[in-house]
């Protein structure tokens, strides 16, 4: 990596805080609630609200959030946090999920390391269960099983004893609470618009490596989030949309030989396990969103 890339980091740099809501106006608000806490004052708060059936101002202004700001668009126009993102001033962004919660040295401790690790591009927090207190949902990824396409989350479901302490570099981000330097944004690219939800953080973490950046798993920063990190079944666009994106993003991130590997692995395994296991539970409407997500890349393909 050339040092050309490399910045100096402000003694108080501005952050900006960016979220998304859609139809979720009290669970923002919830989070917003949280940012009251925060130790590090020098920050902004975006909530990109995504076309919502209620508008959110009102709730949001009468809650007089410190230094927030929000933003209407259509999310059929383009990413919204993509789109967020154009618009915030910082000089680091924090992407997290609405259905957080931060605690008051998040902010200091994510932005801490970059003060001194020159190569350092994303900063991400300890996430733990807001419903089970000390119940670890991330202390970094292992890396992508270029196999079958997977990857795994490191610690998750674990009881915190302490045993993920210790500051490393991770093989992803995870993109519902990260840290990122807004010049790395511009260099790797933005988050993948085709994607929408599932391997969206898969795909701009493997560009931000390429780029000669890494990750760094910060365990002193800690975030409590309402919701699960990993994928679910229990509805079928969630099928359609993890099994579209799986082989997306190994389209996109794997040379010849490995996406040959993985196809062999995903027809000849993936497609008859799923297949039997939708049938065995009688959920047809799953099955057919499981082959819509193949078909989706079908297509793609033979249009490029």
């Amino acid at each position: 990596m050339q040092e050309k890339k490399f910045i100096l980091v402000k003694a108080k740099p501005l952050i900006s805080i960016i979220t998304l809501n859609w139809n979720q106006t009290e669970i923002t608000c919830q989070f917003l609630e949280s940012t009251r806490k925060l130790l590090y004052k020098h920050y902004e708060v975006l909530v990109c609200d995504m076309g919502s059936a209620a508008d959110p101002t009102l709730q949001i202004i009468t809650g007089n959030y410190p230094n927030t700001r929000i933003l209407k668009t259509d999310p059929c126009n383009d990413n919204g946090v993509n789109w967020a993102i154009k618009q915030a001033k910082g000089d680091f962004i924090l992407l997290i999920n609405n259905h957080t919660e931060l605690t008051e040295n998040t902010l200091d401790d994510l932005l801490a390391p970059f003060l001194t690790d020159k190569i350092l591009g994303v900063t991400c927090p300890k996430i733990r269960s807001f419903h089970k207190k000390n119940e670890i949902q991330y202390a970094g990824y292992n890396a992508m099983n270029k196999l079958t396409g997977r990857k795994t989350i490191i610690g998750h479901k674990k009881e915190d004893k302490g045993q993920y302490d210790i500051p490393l570099y991770t093989h992803g981000a995870y993109s519902g609470a990260m840290m990122i330097r807004k010049t790395v944004i511009e260099q790797a690219g933005m988050l993948p618009r085709n994607f929408f939800i599932y391997f969206d953080d898969s795909d701009v973490s493997a560009r931000i490596l390429k780029n000669g950046y890494k990750i760094l798993y910060q365990p002193k920063a800690v975030v409590y989030n309402r919701a699960s990190l990993l994928p679910s079944e229990k509805s079928a666009i969630n099928v359609y949309y993890r099994t579209r994106n799986r082989i997306l993003f190994m389209r996109r991130n794997s040379n010849l030989l490995q996406f040959s590997i993985f196809l062999s692995f995903f027809f000849f395994l993936t497609i008859p396990a799923t297949t039997t296991k939708f049938l065995i539970k009688r959920q047809f409407t799953h099955l057919q969103s499981f082959f819509k997500g193949i078909w989706w890349n079908v297509k793609m393909r033979a249009a490029a």
